[in-house]
């Protein structure tokens, strides 16, 4: 059944939503009127002769993707030529970011119910965010073939990309499950169950491990809704008062916890970018060939499937920095990036400084109770290595598997052995290891330069 905006329901328009263009423009034509429009995100409706809505789309910037629909183009590409010559009128729904344009989009579909949005996808199922209803610890799915039962559907949304990384991002604020584990509150057995990864670097509570309980799970994905809702003011005075709670009950861990939530929140809505807070996925193989070949040319029992690379910039020649990069999976996972600033060591000394490093992560990793990576490479040769391994045993820590790669023969250097291991230089492995060790010395130098600029506008 078709609608005009004039009818949408406003409980299903979020509450930060902008305004849709004034009347005095409706006598324009839709090319000259999308000239109007902002260069925000938000949603644009595309209407027929009878004002009814036929198409809803989705902007990052609402001028330029709007307008795309009114050049030459448009007209003789076959899935949009049929729709634009159907446009008589467009208007616009602002929105602070592009999460939440995603979502007004998906929302608006489900509501009107758009003729062209079906027809041009080609009689493709629509993919939905689902959210599971009748389990102890409910989880969070991508599907296309939704559950008749026993599930809150969100959606459909016209992007399955999008929305898969959406709720990448949704799933560092939120911590939700995305397994397919029958996780029983009452089942014992689950104390003994060994989390993935996703709890190590702190994407999810591990219900798999009854690190929450049920009722604290629930709460959490009661918050995930309300932002799906839209209902982002109720959203946060929840969670403002959750906090300051917290803060009464002396439980300044669960306080500091919300207070991070709540500017995670507040970052997507300043940026707006999906591809800024989702993880980067540039690479130039395969991932899991890369890991399976370190597997391989490494001897180790399991894929390495955390990787932390280390390195070492100094400042002029003076102040000494280091990073910490970290890749899940075979790719970069920035929020687990590091800096260091060396605070032990005066003057040059790449040894010293490496080993201060190597013991303040390690340090800091058991104080938290969080695992070791699967393989920590070190930027250098074998004196670099000895140094981290050096470090780690005066802590009394049992070092993790610990390598390092040598620039100018790319050569690895493997605890106990004499030699360093040659590789081809066409292996997947070798070029997962340089593409860590890249990225460990690209951050480095990064922070390098931004103390450099401090110091020079100090001076």
């Amino acid at each position: 059944m078709d609608e005009t905006t004039d009818n949408l329901p406003k409980d299903n328009l979020p509450a930060e939503t902008g305004e849709t263009v004034s009347s005095e423009n409706l006598v324009l034509l839709p090319n000259e009127k999308v000239r109007q429009f902002p260069t925000t995100p938000g949603v644009y409706l595309m209407k027929d002769a009878e004002d009814r809505v036929i198409y809803v789309g989705k902007a990052v910037n609402l001028r330029s993707r709007a307008g795309s629909y009114f050049l030459a183009a448009a007209k003789t590409e076959r899935r949009t030529a049929e729709l634009v010559t159907a446009i008589v009128d467009i208007d616009y729904i602002s929105t602070e970011s592009e999460v939440d344009a995603l979502l007004l989009e998906a929302r608006l579909i489900k509501d009107i119910q758009p003729r062209f949005n079906t027809e041009l996808k080609d009689d493709k199922t629509f993919p939905y965010l689902e959210i599971t209803t009748r389990e102890d610890f409910p989880r969070v799915e991508f599907t296309r073939a939704p559950r008749d039962k026993n599930s809150k559907l969100y959606g459909p949304f016209t992007s399955a990309g999008q929305l898969r990384e959406t709720i990448t991002v949704l799933q560092k604020i939120f911590q939700f499950r995305t397994c397919s584990l029958d996780i029983d509150a009452s089942d014992e057995k689950w104390k003994w169950y060994r989390p993935c990864l996703l709890a190590s670097i702190h994407q999810c509570t591990a219900p798999c491990n009854f690190r929450i309980s049920k009722e604290e799970y629930r709460k959490d994905i009661q918050k995930l809704k309300l932002f799906l809702d839209g209902q982002r003011t109720k959203l946060y005075r929840d969670l403002e008062k959750e906090m300051q709670q917290a803060s009464k009950d002396l439980q300044f861990e669960k306080a500091a916890a919300i207070r991070d939530q709540i500017n995670s929140l507040k970052k997507i809505e300043l940026r707006g970018d999906i591809q800024t807070d989702q993880q980067p996925e540039v690479f130039y193989i395969d991932p899991k060939k890369g890991m399976a070949g370190l597997k391989k040319i490494l001897n180790l029992s399991e894929l390495p499937r955390r990787i932390e690379g280390m390195d070492i910039a100094h400042l002029q020649g003076g102040e000494t920095v280091a990073s910490l990069v970290q890749f899940i999976d075979g790719l970069p996972f920035k929020h687990g990036y590091r800096r260091y600033k060396i605070r032990t060591v005066a003057g040059v000394d790449d040894f010293a400084s490496m080993r201060e490093v190597v013991s303040r992560r390690m340090r800091g990793l058991q104080k938290a109770g969080e695992s070791f990576p699967d393989l920590l490479l070190i930027d250098g040769g074998k004196g670099q290595l000895n140094a981290a391994l050096e470090a780690m045993r005066a802590i009394d820590i049992e070092p993790p598997m610990t390598i390092s790669l040598a620039k100018r023969e790319e050569e690895i250097y493997i605890p106990g052995e004499s030699q360093p291991k040659k590789v081809s230089r066409h292996s997947y492995g070798l070029r997962l290891l340089q593409y860590v060790r890249d990225e460990s010395h690209r951050f480095a130098q990064h922070y390098h330069h931004i103390l450099r600029r401090k110091s020079t506008f100090d001076e």
